[in-house]
This record gives structure tokens, C-alpha cells and sequence, in this order.
């Protein structure tokens, strides 16, 4: 299972890819890839779980992100509840480089370009702004996309509203080269979060003793298995606690066998305890 290179051709008539899809996954799977493309990835709405790089983290009410090229990524479906739907814009590097990145006026843009290979998630009026555009621009003619475009790249690149989501781009192309190892790993958390897992098995998928295991993770993660095991099951916690569900049920549907220590951890993670979560998922339905 290894983290594949998806192959992307632009639509007809234009220099880049533009894909719009609405779906209502039960399971969506990893589908953990990577691409020599620029990628922006716009959730209009919902809920679920974004895997940029070694960046793992829940989002709710839509997302924001401009991928570099080459940066491990999972389908922002992962996770989600209910209808997702996407707008996703793929561009081909020398696209930029050969037609307007040299160009005095692109400066700004070039250096946005040079830190999407940390992964960028915007927020706030930028995000708000941009979804907003987005939807607007599929509905537009190859040219005044390619215009369209330009504008967007270009008020990311002015914006303050954004959060870089991986340390360095070192970690990135470290999980690029262990992508077959890394891959087995994350398939077995998702396949097992809800099990007691024993690190035993997790280390043996690894082929590596539990020592170094355990640095071998923190290393390629910047976190140890543990959290990102309580990480893992407390986002797939969050989607539940928008269904019909008790907090006691979810706890252990998510492999906490004892109510408490669940209550402390998504605390810890969410900032808030599982009844304020639940409360506040209600009043966006």
C-alpha cells in the first residue's frame, strides 16, 4: 500500500484541472497521494478530517487549503458526515512559471507559491471570501478562469487569515520516501481505532523493534503514536457526536474503554468537552 502519484491532465481547452464533487460517502478511504500540481481544495460545507503531510487535524464548516506540488495529501472527504461536496483546482507548475511568476507584479505570488509546500489552510474573511469566488468560477468561460485564477492566488497571497500546516517541508519528503511503511500504519489506526491496538503489531507492520518504532514515528509524524492514535479516534469522535449518538456509545465506538479518560482527552484536543462540542454541532445543522 503505497502512497501513489495520481497522474492529472488539464480540462479541454484550459491549462489546468477544475473538479467540482458532491457526495455522500459512508467510509471515505485514505486514498493518501501525491501530484507534481499546485492544488487548491475548497469543502464548501461539512465536516471531516484534513492529511496534509504529516499535518492530521479535524475542520468543520468547510475548508480552505492551497497544497504545493509533490505534498502527501488523503481526499478531504475523510471523515466527513453527511453531503460533501468540494471544488478542487490543479495546476501544473510550469503553467505559472512559464507565463506570469517572473512577472514584477507576481511577487507576492511566487512567495505564496514557496510556502504551499508546507500545506496552507486559510481562514476567516479569506476563506469565506475565496469559497465564495470558487463557486462562481466554475461557471465561467477557459479565459476568464485562467483571470479568475490569478485573483484568487492573489488574495491568498496578500491574506494574514492562514495557518502553515507543517513544520518544515524536510518532513514532508520524509514521508515521501517511507510512503509504503507509513501508509500500512495509518491503514491499520484506521482500520483498528476502535480496538484495543497494541503497539506491538504497529511496530511489527514497521518491521521495526518497539524502541525504534516509536522514534521512527515521532521523527516521520512529529508526534508519538500514542497521540496520534487519541487524535485519530477523537476526529472520528466528532463526526459522530453530529449523529444520533451518547457521548457513553461513542466512547467506546472510538476504542476509549473508559468514559472519563475520553471526556479528558477530546478535551484536550477540541478545547472544549464532548457536551459543548455536541451543543455547538447542533446549532449549525
Amino acid at each position: 500500500m503505497n502512497v501513489e502519484c495520481e497522474i492529472i491532465l488539464p480540462d479541454e481547452g484550459s491549462s489546468f484541472r477544475v473538479l467540482h464533487t458532491k457526495t455522500k460517502p459512508e467510509s471515505f478511504p485514505w486514498q493518501y497521494h501525491y501530484h507534481p500540481e499546485y492544488e487548491i481544495v475548497c469543502v464548501l460545507s461539512g465536516s471531516g478530517s484534513r492529511h496534509v503531510g504529516n499535518h492530521f487535524s479535524n475542520y468543520e464548516d468547510g475548508d480552505l487549503v492551497l497544497i504545493g506540488p509533490n505534498l502527501p495529501h488523503a481526499g478531504f472527504g475523510l471523515n466527513s458526515h453527511g453531503l460533501h461536496e468540494e471544488i478542487v483546482v490543479q495546476i501544473k507548475e510550469d503553467v505559472l512559471k512559464n507565463s506570469v511568476l517572473s512577472r514584477p507584479e507576481m511577487a507576492i505570488v511566487s512567495t505564496l507559491l514557496e510556502k504551499s509546500k508546507y500545506g496552507i489552510c486559510f481562514k476567516g474573511p479569506t476563506k469565506s471570501y475565496i469559497t465564495k469566488n470558487l463557486k462562481k468560477f466554475l461557471k465561467l468561460s477557459p479565459f476568464d478562469k485562467l483571470i479568475e485564477l490569478l485573483r484568487i492566488l492573489h488574495s491568498m497571497a496578500i491574506s494574514e487569515d492562514y495557518e502553515l500546516l507543517n513544520p518544515s517541508s524536510a518532513l514532508s519528503n520524509l514521508t515521501r520516501k517511507n510512503n509504503g511503511r507509513l501508509q500500512e500504519i495509518l491503514a491499520y489506526v484506521e482500520k483498528h481505532y476502535n480496538d484495543d491496538i497494541d503497539i506491538k503489531k504497529a511496530a511489527s507492520i514497521a518491521n521495526l523493534s518497539i524502541p525504534s518504532f516509536c522514534n521512527y514515528f515521532k521523527k516521520l509524524m512529529n508526534f508519538t503514536y500514542t497521540d496520534f492514535i487519541n487524535q485519530y479516534r477523537i476526529q472520528r469522535a466528532c463526526i459522530m457526536l453530529q449523529q444520533e449518538k451518547t457521548i457513553n456509545e461513542i466512547s467506546f465506538q472510538c476504542g476509549f474503554n473508559n468514559v472519563t479518560y475520553f471526556n479528558k482527552v477530546f478535551k484536550t484536543i477540541m478545547k472544549k468537552t464532548p457536551s459543548e462540542y455536541k451543543k455547538a454541532s447542533k446549532l449549525t445543522w
